[in-house]
């Protein structure tokens, strides 16, 4: 991954396809992966995850080189993956 934005998008879409389907494993496993990555690649730590209804996106929190950050994304753009997989299941195993 080129950036740490690409990288924790890339967390947050998986993440919230793990946190709405908690018997998924294999998107639990892909968050783990991930998360690994923000961590070697980039040094982030701390990853915390928040929707913000209000604003119509989410907030995601996270400490890099000792100081804390946030980064934002649009709702619609971080559910797509999950809404994908809840519209058509059959195509992923469920």
């Amino acid at each position: 991954m080129k950036s740490v934005q690409e990288a924790l998008y890339n967390w947050l879409t998986i993440h919230l396809v793990a946190a709405a389907r908690p018997h998924d494993a294999a998107a639990h496993e892909t968050a783990s992966f991930f998360l690994a990555i923000l961590e070697s690649d980039f040094g982030v730590t701390a990853v915390n995850a928040a929707k913000d209804e209000a604003n119509g996106q989410y907030v995601v929190e996270y400490v890099r080189g000792g100081e804390k950050k946030s980064a934002y994304f649009p709702v619609e753009l971080a559910e797509a993956m999950w809404r994908q997989i809840e519209a058509e299941p059959e195509k992923y195993g469920s």
